[in-house]
């Protein structure tokens, strides 16, 4: 069996792709483009034409918008995997509604809408597996959300460092501290007194990007916080928003 290509791995491993045969792969692999960007280089801004959709191979991306003041707000950080932008096949948008910037070195796979949209014309099980796995995706997402909506500062810092850390006693920060505070819509000023409130607390201690976990079961506990809705006494201090 001949080797695989990065990029035919890539389109095997997506689980937005799982639907399709071996030859509708071939035939979105023959007009695929494999983009490598630096540190800091924009894949598309707001406003450009939204002609592809892509999937992330390595590296991390933020998607973000910029308010009419300039402030910058990351919508979502992707990780090799993941696909953005392929909803906007479904809303007939001509034009990208967000912008995408590499967080550092990174790897996509840009991917033709339109010769996507047609695969899915031809092919009803195609689309109900596409479905499947969007609706997935949608619920994870809407479980992020209600996190966002519902819960302290603290607990949405306290669950990401505790997905991150994936019961370990210490994690990188993968992404500038201002990215991660904008994500969990907290701002850099309050994220910062977050983590010093967490530190005097025993709980964790920072340096630079390295985390490290001292107390595991109280970083879990805030976590939890954002599952049930159950008070924790700490967080009226933690000088949330």
């Amino acid at each position: 069996m001949p080797q695989q290509t990065p990029l035919n791995e890539t389109l095997r491993k997506c689980a937005l792709l799982s639907g399709l045969d071996e030859l509708q792969l071939e035939r979105i692999a023959e007009k695929a483009l494999w983009l490598k960007l630096g540190e800091g280089e924009t894949l598309f801004e707001q406003g450009d034409p939204a002609k592809r959709f892509y999937i992330s191979a390595s590296g991390r991306l933020k998607l973000f918008n910029l308010s009419q003041s300039g402030d910058e707000k990351v919508v979502r950080i992707i990780t090799p995997g993941e696909t953005f932008g392929e909803a906007l096949i479904f809303l007939n948008r001509a034009s990208y509604p967000i912008s995408a910037q590499a967080l550092k070195p990174a790897e996509v796979v840009a991917l033709e809408s339109a010769d996507f949209a047609a695969i899915l014309r031809e092919s009803i099980d195609t689309c109900f597996a596409m479905m499947g796995a969007m609706s997935q995706r949608l619920h994870r997402m809407l479980g992020e959300l209600s996190d966002l909506s519902l819960h302290t500062g603290t607990c949405r810092v306290a669950a990401h460092f505790a997905q991150a850390a994936n019961g370990e006693g210490h994690l990188e920060l993968q992404v500038p501290k201002q990215v991660v505070a904008s994500h969990l819509s907290i701002k850099p000023e309050t994220f910062s007194r977050i983590l010093k409130n967490l530190s005097n607390n025993g709980i964790i201690s920072v340096q630079g990007s390295h985390v490290t976990i001292a107390d595991p079961p109280a970083l879990l506990e805030l976590a939890s916080v954002c599952n049930t809705g159950t008070p924790v006494a700490m967080i009226d201090t933690a000088s949330a928003h």
